[in-house]
């Protein structure tokens, strides 16, 4: 589990490419959160191709500093 923030390369589900992204939470591989432009989404970490994957279009987050899946809190 990642307690610290950090920036990555990862998969933008609307661009279809990569992009840079803050990594802000991962408990695990399909537990994460990841800002891009200001916004936070969900995201995975895909382990095959060690590459995030950002949604983007779907996974935009309700309240903005919860975590959807584990209810923890986002700085």
């Amino acid at each position: 589990m990642h307690t610290a923030t950090f920036k990555s390369r990862a998969i933008v589900h609307s661009l279809n490419n990569y992009d840079e992204v803050t990594i802000l939470h991962e408990r695990d591989c399909n537990d994460v959160v990841a800002e891009y432009k200001g916004v936070r989404y969900t995201a995975i970490f895909n382990g095959f191709v060690c590459s995030y994957y950002v949604d983007d279009l779907y996974g935009e987050l309700p309240d903005q500093h919860k975590c959807p899946r584990c209810g923890g809190d986002i700085l």
